[in-house]
């Protein structure tokens, strides 16, 4: 098979405080470089980065940082002869970095939107603040964060050539199923964020305030002060990932919630649905639009609407059967969307790319004559 050189300019792949970007850029570049390419990750260095770093040396690609854009002109050799470059949602400058890399590449260009719905929704606003709609095009491959209809209007509405759905995953080896005594009924793990916080009060505080003999947990940062936390909800400010399996271990259910934009756009797992999974700890869902495409409702993923629905799934399930339904989760995971899954589909992706740029070339140069 072809070495693939390829150059991914990301968010963050240091540091995963307070973003799962780095989590999901590991595990898919770690099974991509298993695959016997050569990648180059180019990072923004910036302050919050910088001061909460739980990688430093990865030991499956090559990171280096940058101070600014004209600094970024230092890997313009790395850009420029690479296969492939692929820049990332949420990069700092990110309109900047792109009309850059589509510039400077010889190879292909491709967008990774770990953030779909949400970058849809600022450019129908207006607000380009990693991606403008005149990029769209030259990206050769728009990677999306989100399946289904999306990758239509990306096509139909937005011209890029080639938008493929690349979810997020989970490195099975970094995620696995643990003994721990059980500390939490409930838990969730994730950034605060002002639009899943109704659905998290709905689904998790609402039910502790109800249920005061119960346990819950809400791990994540940036949760601001004023939020009245019941009793009995513990709250951890980050969970390293290297800890991740041992929380979810110590969680009976542990809950999923998604950003409105991506309720709204449907087919927008999060990585953290995929860990969860992969660790056969219960998810309990707030629901949209594909979700059954991933994991069966009932026998693999619970899904509610309501604080006595989780309340009811909390009191009623078994310990044998929500065991059960941990198990079928987990193997429905490891079956289809580990990160040994979605390289080998960016792989295959970005070579499809390669031959279509190739194709195109001697036709571009037989017009240009």
């Amino acid at each position: 098979m072809t070495k693939l050189r390829v150059v991914v300019l990301g968010l963050s792949l240091s540091s995963s405080w307070g973003n799962g970007h780095a989590t999901t850029f590991r595990a898919l570049l770690r099974a991509f470089t298993a695959r016997g390419h050569d990648v180059l990750f180019l990072e923004r260095d910036v302050p919050w980065y910088a001061s909460h770093r739980d990688l430093r040396e990865p030991d499956f690609c090559r990171l280096e940082f940058y101070s600014s854009l004209e600094d970024l002109g230092r890997y313009h050799e790395a850009i420029k002869e690479a296969d492939a470059v692929v820049v990332g949602s949420y990069v700092p400058e990110g309109v900047n970095v792109g009309r850059y890399v589509q510039r400077m590449a010889n190879g292909v260009v491709a967008f990774y939107d770990i953030d779909t719905p949400v970058t849809l929704a600022k450019l129908e606003r207006g607000d380009y603040e990693y991606l403008a709609p005149n990029l769209i095009p030259d990206y050769n491959v728009y990677f999306s964060f989100t399946g289904g209809p999306t990758l239509d209007l990306l096509m139909e509405r937005y011209g890029s050539p080639a938008a493929r759905a690349l979810y997020c995953s989970v490195d099975p080896e970094a995620y696995p199923i643990l003994e721990e005594e059980k500390r939490w009924d409930l838990s969730y793990l994730g950034t605060y964020s002002s639009d899943r916080q109704p659905t998290l009060e709905r689904l998790l505080i609402e039910p502790a305030r109800k249920a005061p003999h119960l346990r819950f947990v809400v791990a994540g940062p940036q949760y601001p002060a004023e939020i009245e936390w019941p009793e009995n909800v513990e709250r951890i400010d980050h969970v390293p990932p290297s800890a991740h399996p041992t929380f979810y271990a110590r969680s009976r259910y542990t809950l999923n919630v998604t950003r409105a934009d991506m309720i709204r756009a449907g087919y927008s797992p999060s990585v953290r649905l995929f860990e969860a999974a992969a660790c056969g700890t219960p998810i309990i869902s707030d629901i949209w639009d594909g979700i059954e495409t991933l994991l069966e409702p009932n026998q693999e993923i619970l899904l509610a609407r309501q604080p006595d629905d989780v309340l009811d799934m909390l009191g009623s399930w078994s310990d044998d059967r929500r065991g059960d339904l941990g198990a079928r989760a987990r193997r429905r995971i490891l079956g289809e969307h580990t990160a040994g899954h979605r390289a080998a589909s960016m792989e295959q992706d970005l070579f499809e790319a390669i031959r279509r740029q190739r194709q195109e070339r001697p036709l571009a140069l037989a017009v240009e004559s």
